[in-house]
This record gives structure tokens, sequence and C-alpha cells, in this order.
């Protein structure tokens, strides 16, 4: 019978090949379209659609969720800890934002954080997804949903009573989320970001 800890890392490293399949590239690449070298040059969702179109947008946005969602729900489905769960689906993420299929470059990850949050702390999810929501509606800018949801989820898990290993894992996504936001940042900051039209 296979060890709990050999199950473990199986997984972790399973869950990083699932995370590091581009799927917006592969997608982009269906229609003829290299999304790196188009709009914003990422491989995320809102590149998709504002490239692509809406329907391959969201396709995009389905997709990298479920790289985040599916790894996580293995665990639980397991014998294995839940504190796992927050593991494995850090490594579907950084697959997702170091992709071993791009020579460890990726996308900045907020819709395999997405499935990850959502598989771990549906709950906290709802709360970022609010925040998100609003900021949207006032601004229209996708970028500060992201960066300003991600800042709300390792709240949200702590409010909801996750163990300090769920909290220090959503910590670490939602920083690594911020950083690769950097550019949106410094755009947001000059007044030249662009502005999300639906």
């Amino acid at each position: 019978m296979m060890s709990d800890g050999v199950l473990f890392f199986g997984l972790i490293f399973l869950a990083y090949l699932l995370g590091s399949i581009p799927t917006g590239l592969l997608l982009g690449k269906a229609y003829g379209i290299d999304v790196r070298t188009e709009g914003s040059g990422n491989i995320g969702a809102t590149n998709l659609y504002r490239t692509v179109g809406r329907k391959v947008g969201i396709i995009t946005l389905l997709g990298d969720t479920l790289k985040g969602v599916l790894p996580v729900l293995a665990v639980k489905c397991s014998n294995l800890p839940v504190e796992y769960a927050a593991w494995v689906g850090l490594a579907a993420f950084c697959g997702h934002v170091f992709s071993v299929f791009l020579k460890f470059r990726g996308g900045k990850g907020v819709a395999t954080a997405l499935g990850v949050f959502l598989a771990l702390s549906p709950v906290a999810v709802g709360i970022a997804l609010m925040v998100f929501a609003l900021l949207m509606l006032i601004w229209r800018y996708v970028s500060l949903g992201s960066i300003v949801a991600a800042a709300v989820m390792p709240i949200g898990v702590w409010l909801r009573g996750g163990s300090r290993v769920m909290v220090a894992v959503t910590t670490l996504i939602a920083v690594i989320v911020i950083i690769r936001h950097i550019e949106n940042i410094k755009r947001l900051v000059a007044g030249t970001e662009n502005r999300f039209k639906a």
C-alpha cells in the first residue's frame, strides 16, 4: 500500500504539472494567436478576453480555475490530512505562475489561486469576490480588484478559523499574486492602466 508521504509528494508533483499547462496560450494558438505577443502579453483570461474574444476568455478562466480546484479536491477526497490540501494547491498555483512548459514563466495566477481558494475556503472566496465586484463596479480595473481580493483572502481564511498552515499558504499565494501585478500597480499609480470593457 502506498504511504501517505509518497501519495502526498506524488500529488504535489502532479498538481505542479497540471498547473503548468498554459491554458490561455494553447487556446490562443488554436485561434492562430500567440497571446504572449498580443495585448498585455499575459496568458491569463483577461488578455484572452481582450485579444481573442469573450468566449475564449471565459473558457480560459474556467480552465485555469480548475487547475487549482482539482488537485485540492483530490487531497480532500483522500485520507491525507486536510493541511496537505493547502500545499498541493500551492504547487498547482506555482505551476501556473512558473510553468515548466514555458521555461518557468507563466501567468499572474489569479484564476488558479481562485480555484485553490474555492476548494480550501469557499466562504472566504465569497468575501473576496464581493470586494472584487465592488471595486470593478466603481473603477473597472481588473488588476485592482484582483490585487485587493488576493490581499483579503488570508484575512477571510483566518476569520473562518483556518489552520496556521492554511493561513500561511494563502498569504504566500496572495503575496505572489500581488508581486506579479507590480507593472499593473505602476500603471494604476500613473493613471494609465486599462479599464475593463464588457
